[in-house]
This record gives structure tokens, sequence and C-alpha cells, in this order.
């Protein structure tokens, strides 16, 4: 990620409403899915600037932070998380069967080999362990955004799937998110990319999804319509969104 564009996430991570929303939404399902279990080990890859790791140690006993980007890495032992390594996802430095819950949260589509990452998710997890990742959904909406941000690619929940079952992995839930927001986030996504046809520009990392200042009720509201998918994704598998969520165990 470009240096502008990691500033921005340290800056608008712990309040922006859709780190809160996605946090809200992710870690309650992947608490549905662990029920009464309480993993011991927890491994955050690609843990980023930390926004997940306060979550994930209210669901587990014990939680490690790999991190490629350095920087990234010294701002999580900054805020307090002391088991913070540097790793990349592809090779990760761990024993087999180290961990019962691998998460991935908005790092396959930053990988030339995604395969590679979800084989060592495997390998590092437990028998039964369970492998969560979150990526952004659908081809047609590649923008700017994810050129900064420096995405490969972005997916479909039958790309995804298909990726995990070829790790090794066991499919418990697919589920698109970001859904009541989907249909806006489209109109205002393939508008800018129509304008940028018309007036191309270089990519800029200082114009991201994150740029747009966005009111603090409008905030509130975003995060609440964010948050509100939960009353389906609770018990079923969303067919559209933005993001997409799958959460899967090792045979």
């Amino acid at each position: 990620m470009q240096r502008e564009a990691f500033q921005q996430f340290v800056e608008l991570e712990r309040d922006h409403w859709w780190f809160r929303g996605r946090r809200r939404v992710y870690l309650e399902l992947v608490a549905r899915a662990l029920g009464d279990a309480r993993p011991a080990r927890t491994l955050d890859q690609g843990c980023g600037v930390g926004g997940f790791l306060e979550g994930l140690s209210a669901l587990s006993e014990r939680v490690v932070g790999f991190e490629h980007d350095r920087e990234a890495a010294a701002h999580c032992r900054d805020r307090g998380f002391a088991r913070i390594a540097r790793s990349s996802a592809e090779r990760i430095p761990a024993r087999d069967r180290s961990f019962d819950l691998v998460c991935l949260f908005d790092v396959l589509e930053h990988l030339d080999d995604d395969l590679a990452a979800l084989r060592e998710a495997e390998r590092v997890l437990a028998p039964g362990g369970r492998c969560v990742a979150s990526v952004p959904a659908f081809q047609f909406l590649y923008a700017n955004n994810d050129r900064v941000a420096e995405h490969r690619r972005r997916y479909t929940r039958g790309e995804l799937v298909e990726r995990f079952r070829a790790a090794g992995f066991e499919i418990e839930r697919a589920t698109y998110t970001n859904v009541l927001l989907f249909a806006p986030i489209v109109c205002a996504v393939l508008a800018l990319k129509a304008w940028e046809r018309v007036v191309p520009r270089k990519r800029d990392a200082r114009h991201t999804n994150l740029t747009w200042g966005v009111p603090r009720a409008f905030d509130g509201f975003f995060y609440r319509c964010f948050a509100a998918e939960l009353v389906l994704s609770r018990r079923f598998d969303l067919p559209l969104g933005h993001s997409l969520l799958v959460i899967a165990r090792k045979r």
C-alpha cells in the first residue's frame, strides 16, 4: 500500500464507518461460527494497523499478529499489541498445526499467489481449526482505490470458495457483506470510472474511497446500514455486496 493511503488507514481505522462496520459484522459472524469454543491460539495474518486485534483478543485466549509491512507492524506494537512479527502470508513462520483460528482480513487481494497463502493457513491450523478471509467483491468495481491499495484482483463468491477448497478447506460460510450500501456504492464507483475515462488521470494515492469527508451524522448512518445486515447474515449467506467473507474449517 502506498504511504499516503497507509496514513489514511492509521488516521481513520478507529472511527470511520467502513472500518467500524466491517469489524462489527466480521467479528460477530466469526463469534457465531465459533459458538461456545474459544480458540487457544489465533493468528491475525496481515493484521495491518491492528484494527481486528482487540476484537480477536476478546474471542481467543492468545492472539498473534503477523504483518509484512514494517511500518504497520511497528504501529501495532505502539498501540500495545506485543505479539507482533513481520511475515508474508505465503510463508508463515510457524510450525504445522500451531493455531486454532487464522484470519486474513483484506489480505488475499494483495497477493500474487493467494492460493499459496490459503495453503499456508491450512498448514498452520490444527485439525478442525477455522480460517476466515474477507476480500473486496466483483472485478467490475476495480477502480482507482484498488490501484492505490495495490489490490491484484476482486473476487466473486464462487472464485473465493474454489480457492479455499483447492487449499483443502470445507466451507462453513460464504456471504457477501456491506450489502445495504451495495447499490449506491456501485453507482458511485461506475460513475467515477466513467469520469476517469473522459478525464484520464494518473494513480493518485491521495484520493481513495476514504478521502471523501462524511458528516458525522452520515457516518453514523452508514455504520448502522452496514451493521444492520447482521439481521440476515447471522442466519443466511447474502447474495450481493461490496465485500465477501468466507469462514472455512480444516478437514
